[in-house]
């Protein structure tokens, strides 16, 4: 691994294999589902199965080749995750502000995007490089004294439950991978406006939602979007024309 490209062309430095930050993702999800409550609400966890379904069948081979595991966490938190190795955590509370299966769409197909983007990778490369140095770049994954750099690469706090932020650069990029993603899966990209309302409006009065602290401002995020909306109205009218019709009821 070296420089590389993200998928929008963007320059990355990237030291670690698949198939090390798969082992990472893996290991670092069972942990969480150690710690965190894990929800006994069925019908919450094969509607958000459901959805991450239909976005992960849009993916390429590489990373869509499997069934990602889905988990509902019960907590109060309005967050999610995505993490390699195919995993992806849900709060509960998530779903008492994304209000329909779009909007899930689209916070599940953004946090899916850092894992296409290889925005974990992109991290722990840049933390070993920064702290530890390159010779040691290659053992950082396999020494349990690097154990919080590398869950921090992830997004994971060493306290579980607590998600660390991506750059806003990576964020935005996730952005526009994960609007383009939930369109090719024929879900609508205007929910995401929605849900970023939704979003502004849970934090009125009160510390804001943890997953609008994490990413850049609600205007600054509202114009992006409307930007890439056009090419992904096209993607969204192209996958319903090849029938491509998410039906997924909480």
């Amino acid at each position: 691994m070296g420089c590389a490209q993200s998928p929008t062309g963007r320059s990355q430095v990237l030291l670690f294999s698949e198939n090390d930050m798969a082992r990472l993702g893996e290991s670092s999800f069972a942990q969480i589902k150690e710690q965190e409550k894990v929800s006994g609400n069925r019908a919450d966890t094969a509607y958000v199965q459901c959805i991450s379904n239909q976005l992960v069948a849009e993916l390429p081979p590489v990373f869509g080749q499997h069934q990602w595991e889905v988990v509902v966490f019960d907590s109060p938190q309005i967050n999610a995750f995505a993490l390699p190795g195919g995993k992806i955590g849900v709060y509960s509370g998530l779903l008492k502000v994304a209000r329909d299966q779009d909007q899930v769409a689209a916070v599940v197909g953004h946090e899916i995007a850092h894992v296409l983007a290889r925005h974990s990778n992109e991290r722990v490369s840049r933390t070993q490089l920064s702290n530890l140095g390159l010779s040691a770049a290659d053992m950082a994954l396999g020494q349990s004294g690097l154990r919080e750099p590398a869950m921090a690469a992830l997004g994971l706090g060493v306290q579980v439950g607590y998600l660390l932020p991506y750059g806003r650069e990576q964020e935005s990029e996730a952005d526009r991978l994960g609007l383009e993603l939930m369109a090719r899966a024929g879900f609508d990209p205007q929910a995401s406006i929605a849900l970023w309302r939704n979003m502004s409006a849970a934090s009125s009065g009160q510390q804001p939602p943890e997953l609008l602290s994490t990413h850049p401002s609600h205007g600054t995020r509202t114009q992006e979007l409307n930007a890439a909306m056009p090419n992904a109205l096209a993607l969204y009218q192209q996958a319903r024309a090849q029938g491509k019709t998410p039906a997924c009821r909480r």
